[in-house]
C-alpha cells in the first residue's frame, strides 16, 4: 500500500515546475515541463497501444479498468493526502478523501454502464444495427478544481470503450492527476494512459495535433473556444464542459432550516471552486429573512483553513489569480452597495490563497458578482417578489450549466426547472452529479456529455451496418 510520501516519489520529478501547497505555500515537489516533441512521442505510442487495445473484448477492458479500480481504493489515503496538499481541499467533509473516492467510483460506474449494439427494424426482413467503434486517440485537458475526478471522467470512458488517451493537467494540480494514472497504469498496458505536464502552451498543441481524434476539455469558456477552433483544423470530435454561473431559485413555500445546508453545500463545495456551483441565490421575499437567517447560521458552523487539519471543511483558493478574482468581484459588489450578510473567519490564511466565506445582498441586478462567474466562496443573493422575474434573471447569462430549484411543491418546481436555460436543473438540490445520468452545459457552458450511456458514446464514432 502507498503512502503519501511514496505516492509523491513515484510521481515527482528531480526538478521542474514547482508544486507548491496553496493553503500554505510549501514546496510539495516538482514535475517535468514536456515539449511539443514529448506530445508527438506520446501520441505515436499512444495510437500503437490503442490498436491493440480495441481488440480486446469489452469484458476483459472492464475486468483491467475495475482492477485499477481497485488499486486506487487501496491507495486512496495516500492519493487523498496528495489532492490536499495540491489543490488545498480539505481532507474532510466533501474534500480530498470524497475526490479520492469518486474516482473509485466513477471507474465503477463506467465499467457498469451498458452499451449495446443498437438494432433498427427497417421492415421486409431487413435491419440496421449500430455500433458503437472507438475514436482511435483521445487528448485530454483538465482543470484544477477537481483534478482527480476529472480527469478520471475523461480517461475512463475513454478507455472502456477502447480508445488509448493523453492527457495535460492544469499546472496547478498536476501530482493529482500523475499520482491517479499511476495507480491506473499498474494494470494497463503501456502507452494507453499518458500524462503530460507542462505550460498551458502543451494544451493547446494538443488541440492542434492531428494525432487526435478527439478531444475533451473542462474548463473556462474562453480556453474552451480556443480549442474548438484549434481542433477544427483536424475536424476532431469535441467534448467541452465550460464555465457556469448557476442560479438557484427558492419558492415562498420553503422551509429554511430544512434547505438550508443544502443551499450552503450546493454553493460552497471546494470552496465554491465547482463549474456547477450555485453562484446567484434568488429569494422569494415572503421567506427571504427565513432563508438567509438559516444560510447564515449554517455557515458560522464552517471553518477554513489548511485543509490537512480535519476540523476545517472549507479551504483555500487553489492559485493567486483566483483569489484575486474573487475578492475584486466581492469588493466591487460591497463598492455598489451590497450588505455583508456574513463574512467568516481564516484559520491561519495569512500564508495562503485564502478568501474569507461571504454571503452578500442589495445589489444590482447588473453587480458584477451576479454578472460574472466568481468560481469561489462568495455568494451574491437576490430578493425577488415575481417567479416569472427570477427565471427572467436566471436565464440572464451568456451561460448555461447547471440551477435549481427550492419547492415543497414538486409539480410547480418542476414547472419552474422546465423554464430554466441550463444543461442540468436539480430540484431541492445542486450539483449532485451522478455517473449513471448525462451532464454538459448549453449556450456557452459547452457542448458534448458526460456520464452514463451519453458518455460513452462521446468516446465512440457510430458504424452501422445493414443487412
Amino acid at each position: 500500500m502507498e503512502t503519501f510520501e511514496s505516492l509523491l516519489a513515484a510521481v515527482a520529478a528531480d526538478s521542474g515546475r514547482e508544486v507548491l501547497n496553496p493553503a500554505t505555500g510549501e514546496l510539495i515537489g516538482h514535475v517535468a515541463q514536456h515539449t511539443e516533441k514529448d506530445l508527438d512521442a506520446a501520441v505515436e505510442k499512444a495510437a500503437a497501444a490503442q490498436k491493440e487495445w480495441a481488440k480486446k473484448s469489452d469484458e476483459e477492458r472492464v475486468a483491467a479498468l475495475m482492477k485499477a479500480a481497485d488499486e486506487v481504493e487501496q491507495n486512496a489515503g495516500a492519493l487523498a493526502e496528495i489532492i490536499c496538499r495540491e489543490q488545498g481541499k480539505p481532507l474532510s467533509g466533501p474534500g480530498a478523501n470524497f475526490e479520492a473516492g469518486a474516482v473509485v467510483g466513477w471507474m465503477r460506474a463506467t465499467c457498469a454502464t451498458e452499451l449495446k449494439p443498437e438494432e433498427i427494424d427497417l421492415g421486409d426482413g431487413k435491419k440496421a444495427t449500430v455500433h458503437h467503434r472507438p475514436v482511435g486517440v483521445v487528448g485530454g485537458v483538465n482543470p484544477w478544481n477537481w483534478p482527480a475526478m476529472i480527469a478520471t471522467w475523461q480517461f475512463a470512458p475513454a478507455l472502456r470503450m477502447g480508445n488509448s488517451i493523453v492527457m495535460k493537467p492544469a499546472s496547478d494540480t498536476p501530482l493529482s492527476v500523475l499520482a491517479t494514472a499511476y495507480l491506473v497504469n499498474k494494470h494497463l498496458p503501456e502507452g494507453l494512459l499518458t500524462v503530460l505536464t507542462g505550460p498551458g502552451s502543451l494544451g493547446g498543441a494538443i488541440s492542434a495535433h492531428p494525432g487526435f481524434a478527439k478531444i475533451t476539455f473542462t474548463g473556462s469558456t474562453e480556453t474552451g473556444k480556443k480549442i474548438a477552433e484549434a481542433a477544427s483544423q483536424n475536424l476532431a470530435r469535441l467534448t467541452l464542459e465550460l464555465g457556469g454561473n448557476d442560479a438557484g431559485i427558492v419558492l415562498p413555500d420553503v422551509d429554511g432550516k430544512e434547505i438550508a445546508e443544502g443551499l450552503f453545500w450546493g454553493a460552497f463545495i471546494n470552496t465554491g471552486q465547482t463549474c456547477a456551483c450555485l453562484k446567484r441565490l434568488y429569494v422569494h421575499e415572503d421567506v427571504y429573512d427565513d432563508v438567509v437567517g438559516a444560510l447564515v447560521e449554517v455557515a458560522k458552523q464552517m471553518p477554513m483553513g489548511d485543509g490537512m487539519d480535519e476540523k476545517n471543511v472549507l479551504g483555500p483558493l487553489t492559485n493567486e489569480s483566483q483569489q484575486k478574482i474573487v475578492a475584486d468581484l466581492v469588493n466591487d459588489a460591497k463598492n455598489r452597495g451590497g450588505n455583508v450578510l456574513f463574512e467568516g473567519e481564516v484559520a491561519g490564511g495569512d500564508k495562503g490563497f485564502f478568501h474569507p466565506l461571504t454571503l452578500i445582498d442589495s445589489l444590482p441586478a447588473d453587480a458584477r458578482l451576479i454578472t460574472e462567474e466568481q468560481f469561489g466562496p462568495a455568494l451574491p443573493i437576490i430578493k425577488y417578489s415575481d417567479v416569472d422575474d427570477a427565471i427572467e434573471q436566471a436565464n440572464s447569462v451568456e451561460v448555461g450549466l447547471g440551477a435549481s430549484v427550492w419547492s415543497k411543491d414538486p409539480a410547480k418546481a418542476a414547472e419552474v426547472a422546465a423554464r430554466i436555460e441550463a444543461g442540468t436543473v436539480w430540484i431541492n438540490s445542486h450539483g449532485t452529479i451522478n455517473p449513471m445520468a448525462p451532464f454538459g452545459g448549453i449556450k456557452q457552458s459547452g457542448y458534448g456529455v458526460e456520464f452514463g450511456v451519453e458518455g460513452l458514446k462521446a468516446f465512440t464514432v457510430p458504424q452501422v451496418i445493414h443487412s
